[in-house]
């Protein structure tokens, strides 16, 4: 890995600030997506049980591992803790279950999914008679004690969150041992997320940006509002892409790598997998990077929804005392 592509955390392992982001990555593409960027440039990629394609993933690692391309530490590969296994008697079991998936022996970076916890069980998403969501109440904070217990057995080398709020990440850096490494969330010209980026700085925490171009699986309000466009579509990042030679997305994507922050575009399409990852040839003025700044309008694409009985779409776990989104950041 090239250090001056990475950024170092507070467990001392170098990641990289460019990944490929794999969610909704499907069984067909996946695999040839992975293979791709790593033959590209990418040494990053950004996985999880529930996006139901780390076999996939594994299956290009595997070739790449065979071939002699690619040798296991030149890799930094994540995965995360889907809701069902957030029972600290569950949390060993998920693991190994993704590493098997995966056709490794460790994962770099291994997070909470979400802060709040499904019904135990083989159903993935849990549903009460009426439709809703079945939740429970399993304290964050005890599902992340059992993940210390991960990096103790040497299955993963570090251990983060995502989609935490401020008040979740403080209660976990109070009350367990160690530290997270990463809080990726979403965050994007239109959701910025200073205030929790300036959190994870105080504490060492590496903040990592998903769906940094926005997303189509957008809640209909944002699909609705006159105010709001598709980023790619912004004309500041427009103006600025055009300056550089640039694409919009890389405009995108140069803006969280200057921050310091991660960054994990998903793309299967391979002219765009490989131009997201150029982005380490320029570098953005200081007012440039103040005009994205003032593009944030605290947008937020993914939130997880349901249909209701009228047909309205609304936010599918917003009744959980850990529902995140609930406060600004």
């Amino acid at each position: 890995m090239d250090p001056a592509k990475c950024v170092k955390l507070n467990n001392g392992a170098l990641m990289p600030l460019v990944g490929l982001g794999t969610w909704e990555s499907t069984e067909g593409s996946c695999t040839e997506a992975v293979k791709l960027a790593l033959r590209n440039g990418y040494n990053h990629i950004d996985g999880a049980f529930i996006y139901g394609n780390e076999a996939q993933i594994g299956d290009a690692l595997a070739e790449l591992f065979a071939s002699g391309e690619l040798k296991r530490e030149d890799l930094f590969i994540t995965s995360k803790l889907w809701n069902t296994f957030h029972h600290p008697d569950d949390v060993v079991g998920a693991c190994k279950k993704s590493l098997d998936l995966l056709k490794l022996d460790y994962i770099d970076m291994y997070l909470i999914h979400w802060p709040y916890a499904f019904q135990r069980g083989e159903a993935l998403f849990p549903k009460n008679a009426d439709n809703s969501p079945c939740l429970t109440d399993d304290p964050y904070v005890e599902t992340y004690k059992a993940m210390e217990k991960l990096v103790e057995m040497g299955l993963v080398k570090g251990i983060g969150l995502s989609n935490f709020n401020s008040e979740q990440v403080t209660d976990i850096i109070n009350n367990c041992s160690i530290t997270p490494d990463i809080l990726q969330c979403e965050c994007h010209p239109y959701l910025n997320q200073t205030p929790l980026i300036d959190l994870c700085k105080k504490h060492n925490i590496t903040f990592t940006s998903y769906s940094p171009l926005g997303s189509p699986a957008r809640p209909e309000v944002c699909r609705s509002s006159e105010n709001v466009l598709a980023i790619l579509d912004d004309k500041c990042l427009k103006k600025i892409a055009e300056k550089y030679d640039k694409s919009v997305a890389q405009i995108a994507i140069r803006y969280q790598v200057q921050r310091g922050v991660v960054v994990i575009p998903k793309s299967a399409t391979p002219a765009r997998i490989i131009s997201n990852c150029q982005v380490f040839d320029f570098k953005m003025t200081t007012e440039e990077m103040e005009m994205i700044d003032n593009l944030n309008n605290n947008i937020r694409y993914i939130v997880p929804l349901i249909e209701t009985g009228d047909g309205r779409k609304v936010a599918r776990d917003s009744g959980h005392k850990y529902y995140p989104f609930n406060i600004p950041y």
